[in-house]
């Protein structure tokens, strides 16, 4: 191994083509739900925990699409998968985050996550994490997938 992470997400999709962003809590970004993987956990497994985690959502595994691995950072890369939810399945008042860690400043324990929106592929600069907001760009086309989903 080289010492790379790979961090295990879900892009979600809404039938308008947006983007499911999750705030990262106490900080200026929004990211999909996403998170590594536990000891002997497949990929798949490791991006619909994550999921469950950081938004409370639930899907069956079998609707994922594989999308591959993609270097998201000098020491970490991405192992992603797509879905298409409908607007029923998916209400962003429901999404909740389970996934608590402890503040830096005071060790209070504070949610991962906590807000939660669409966002159109024109927007996702104005609100994604420059690293995913690349990856978006140059390698991931939202509206291609938008399309082939």
């Amino acid at each position: 191994m080289t010492g790379r992470t790979v961090s295990c997400g879900v892009v979600m999709l809404n039938m308008q083509g947006d983007v499911l962003l999750c705030h990262a809590t106490e900080t200026t970004h929004w990211d999909v739900p996403k998170g590594a993987a536990d000891p002997g956990e497949s990929p798949r497994e490791a991006a619909l925990r994550e999921l469950v985690e950081e938004t409370g959502i639930v899907l069956d595994g079998a609707r994922l699409k594989d999308l591959g691995r993609f270097v998201y950072r000098r020491d970490k890369d991405l192992h992603l998968f797509a879905v298409r939810v409908s607007e029923d399945e998916v209400r962003l008042e429901n999404c909740v985050c389970e996934s608590y860690f402890p503040r830096y400043g005071d060790g209070t324990m504070i949610p991962e996550m906590d807000a939660y929106r669409w966002v159109s592929p024109a927007e996702v600069d104005q609100f994604a994490s420059r690293s995913l907001a690349r990856l978006f760009q140059t390698t991931l086309s939202l509206a291609e997938l938008h399309e082939t989903l």
